[in-house]
């Protein structure tokens, strides 16, 4: 059979050049020895979760920390799945949690020399070398129906067989070249097949670069890598653009472990030097008394959209993932608890070979610990990141008073305090402890101890006595007269010796006043609240607090 005139008649592409050239076009990189190049290669469906941050941060700390690159490509082969801003979305992500890329799709780098980073805009590159392995007799066009695909698979699965176009079942491995172009002239639609050399009897020892060594069956099934419509599949694509993007290291999923012996025997066929691979364990999380891996459809923690939305702090998240991708993480963050996350020598041989158990209790624990060490401008960028995005209307007209905002923070944070809070885990809680600082957002329910009389006259006196240039000590001296004046008893250490004899004590003035000015028993320091409130809007929340 004439094989280069088999190729043109499949591929007639005029326009393709040499196999050869591509080499020239995309050079080897210029990096020092041991410099790695990763790369993320998310498909643009528009959902990003959190197993995409995490092979994301293993891949930009093995570049970063070797002096190498990290780029974004684009695997948009299937179009039916593809959604509008799903490759922004992707980067808008990424970038919120810290991740940068220094090449490709969609990013702005004098580094883009190996593009395009859409795997649609690459076609030519993938006909080309498809055409090249049909003119070596290591390809060959299928012109099998859905239907008899169907009928295959159904029979394998009777016998308890491997599906897959394989052997006796690969049915147009072996057509003659007058039924090829028999097919050819009436019009059927084909797929371009690889023609496996591969045996499943033979055996071989992998070293991967998380798992060690594994042992590997050779692939014998005769996978399609250029689809009815001319663009590949992804074992073909992703072959062909780690090779000529110049990747040498492919961290990915263990699930596709299973595809391993097609992407050794696709990179043998092509001629390339493979990239080493790295097979991340799954996130595992613990269901009643089982461990289960984390799931789209159960957990909604799996969605980065989940942790933007609550608004845990960013650097938290990637914090708690490293404790989990790196087993020494944990011990260098104690020794440098200071230091940037950046700094840490990351290493993917001390990522977990066997299921990783994500647990939302520890990040939310880092969260709370990074948030109550945040400065009041630090806190404020924060909230405000989460308030542009995710707020109510009310929120972003409060966060345009940036001056106010910070004096409500350095109060409710304990900023320069001696204690600090630290029960916020999230930007929303954060957000939520300033509403009663806002009139369209104060929404009090008072709850009073005491009968309305003794309420009312609580909050009669202390109107007429208060005002908002007194300091704590003055302040506290006058809900001290009020106290007596209603028959409370001042001194709190007085009250405790023989609290039966008054009505209450200086502590329930003050709550009642709390509750008046918060619409809670409990709050920071009531002073401060109303010299930030001031004495308009704190005299005014008095008298509408009476019963």
């Amino acid at each position: 059979m004439d094989l280069k005139k088999l190729a043109s008649a499949l591929i007639p592409d005029d326009d393709l050049i040499s196999a050869d050239k591509y080499e020239e076009i995309y050079p080897r990189r210029s990096l020092a020895k041991g410099a790695e190049v990763t790369r993320l290669a998310p498909s643009p469906t528009g959902f990003i979760h959190l197993g995409n941050l995490f092979s994301a941060l293993a891949d930009e700390r093995t570049a970063h920390t070797t002096g190498g690159i990290f780029y974004l490509r684009i695997e948009d082969t299937d179009e039916k799945r593809k959604v509008d801003g799903a490759v922004e979305s992707v980067i808008r992500s990424l970038k919120y949690f810290g991740i940068k890329f220094d090449e490709g799709a969609e990013i702005q780098s004098d580094l883009n020399f190996y593009g395009p980073y859409y795997q649609r805009r690459r076609a030519k590159i993938y006909r080309t070398f498809a055409k090249k392995l049909i003119e070596e007799g290591r390809a060959y066009p299928c012109f099998c129906t859905e239907e008899e695909l169907d009928a295959v698979r159904a029979e394998q699965n009777s016998l308890k067989l491997v599906t897959g176009y394989y052997g006796k079942y690969a049915k147009c491995r072996n057509l003659s070249e007058e039924q090829i172009y028999s097919n050819l002239r009436q019009g059927k639609p084909f797929v371009i097949r690889l023609k496996s050399m591969g045996d499943v009897n033979n055996k071989s020892v992998f070293h991967d670069a998380i798992k060690g060594d594994i042992t590997v069956t050779e692939n014998d099934q005769d996978v399609v890598i250029l689809k009815s419509d001319g663009i590949p599949t992804y074992h073909f694509a992703h072959a062909i653009d780690d090779h000529f993007m110049r990747t040498t290291l492919v961290i990915r999923g263990e699930e596709w472990l299973s595809s391993l012996p097609i992407h050794i025997e696709l990179f043998k066929a092509l001629g390339f030097e493979a990239p080493r691979y790295a097979h991340t364990s799954s996130l595992m999380k613990i269901d009643g008394e089982t461990k289960r891996k984390l799931s789209k459809r159960k957990d909604p923690e799996l969605s980065l959209d989940y942790y933007r939305s609550a608004g845990y702090y960013p650097e938290a998240v990637v914090r708690y993932l490293l404790t989990i991708l790196n087993s020494n993480f944990e011990e260098w963050e104690m020794k440098n608890p200071s230091a940037d996350w950046r700094d840490f020598k990351f290493r993917i041989d001390k990522m977990s070979r066997s299921g990783t158990l994500f647990d939302l209790d520890k990040l939310s624990d880092i969260s709370r610990t990074l948030v109550s060490q945040l400065s009041a401008e630090e806190c404020f960028a924060f909230l405000k990141s989460w308030v542009d995005e995710f707020g109510t209307p009310s929120d972003k007209l409060h966060f345009k008073d940036e001056a106010y905002i910070i004096r409500i923070l350095n109060l409710i944070m304990g900023v320069g305090g001696k204690k600090r809070r630290k029960d916020i885990e999230r930007a929303e809680q954060g957000v939520r402890l300033m509403d009663y600082f806002f009139d369209d957002t104060f929404k009090p329910q008072y709850s009073y101890r005491f009968d309305a009389e003794t309420v009312n006259a609580v909050l009669e006196k202390f109107a007429k006595l208060y005002d908002c240039s007194d300091d704590n000590s003055v302040w506290f001296s006058k809900v001290k007269t009020v106290a007596a004046e209603v028959g409370f008893c001042p001194e709190t250490s007085e009250y405790k010796k023989n609290p039966e004899a008054w009505r209450g004590s200086v502590s329930d003035a003050a709550e009642i006043l709390r509750i008046a000015v918060t619409g809670s028993p409990n709050s920071p320091d009531l002073c401060t609240i109303m010299n930030i409130l001031g004495k308009e809007r704190s005299l005014s929340r008095l008298a509408s607090a009476r019963v």
